[in-house]
């Protein structure tokens, strides 16, 4: 898919990557923006740098996601790419408050349901459509210090599959964008001294870069970090090597952030 002519709408889109998506869709000369967020004040300030339509939402509330898709298609038109952006991560283990699980799995994989649930009838009933939804390297790997992540980022990215697999024949692209560390407030105060920085630290336009690659190789994978792609190989080659391997790494880094 190429992104010009075409109506995006990107939640998360008030910092990180998806005002970075928001931007470099806007230099490709995507024909209409809706960008989605609860910080409004940022989100304000990046539609007005691209022109695009701002709208609150919570992607942690289906009611919210299905007003968002109808509001667009309304104002912009029938939505040719939905990137479905918005993530959060909680450090702890298996012991987190089940609030914390709740709102992990409402926002990492809930939302990418909701949105899926309004979106897809919509592009299915019109020939196709292409959905992008942010996991993270964590959905292929894991994430030492935070059990809520790895989880629901494994789970955004089974749900990506499923996806792809079922609704395939019926028009629906789909890509999973999972990036190691972007310098975003996700890993502020970590880059550099944690696990975060192991393969560098890159930027949320890099990030864009490797979207629009993608998009117009339609691949299902989206790497921004190519060393990604070899450790899933070696986790999926030797699953017991790979797990003594993240054992000896989370050692590694034990109080470091």
């Amino acid at each position: 898919m190429r992104v010009e002519g075409r109506v995006v709408v990107v939640t998360g889109a008030a910092n990180g990557i998806g005002a970075a998506l928001a931007r470099r869709f806007a230099a490709e000369g995507a024909r209409a923006l809706v960008l989605a967020d609860v910080d409004e004040a940022n989100l304000a300030a990046v539609a007005g740098d691209v022109g695009g339509l701002a709208m609150r939402c919570d992607v942690s509330d289906p009611a919210a996601l299905e007003h968002l898709v109808e509001a667009a298609e309304r104002d912009a038109g029938p939505i040719d790419l939905f990137c479905s952006n918005a993530g959060i991560v909680v450090p702890g283990g298996a012991e987190s408050p089940d609030d914390v699980w709740r709102r992990c799995i409402d926002v990492n994989v809930m939302a990418h349901v909701w949105a899926a649930r309004a979106v897809v009838p919509r592009m299915i009933a019109r020939g196709g459509g292409y959905l992008l939804n942010t996991a993270s390297a964590a959905g292929l790997l894991s994430q030492l210090g935070s059990a809520t992540y790895s989880v629901t980022k494994h789970a955004a990215v089974a749900l990506a599959e499923w996806l792809s697999i079922t609704h395939g024949d019926q028009g629906i692209k789909v890509s999973v964008l999972c990036p190691q560390a972007v310098r975003t407030d996700m890993i502020a105060g970590v880059e550099e001294g944690g696990v975060a920085g192991v393969d560098g630290v890159i930027e949320p336009e890099d990030v864009a870069q490797a979207v629009i690659d993608g998009l117009a190789e339609e691949s299902f994978l989206i790497l921004p970090h190519p060393k990604v792609l070899e450790y899933y190989r070696r986790k999926g080659s030797d699953y017991d090597r790979w797990l003594s391997g993240m054992r000896r790494l989370q050692s590694r880094f034990s109080g470091m952030g």
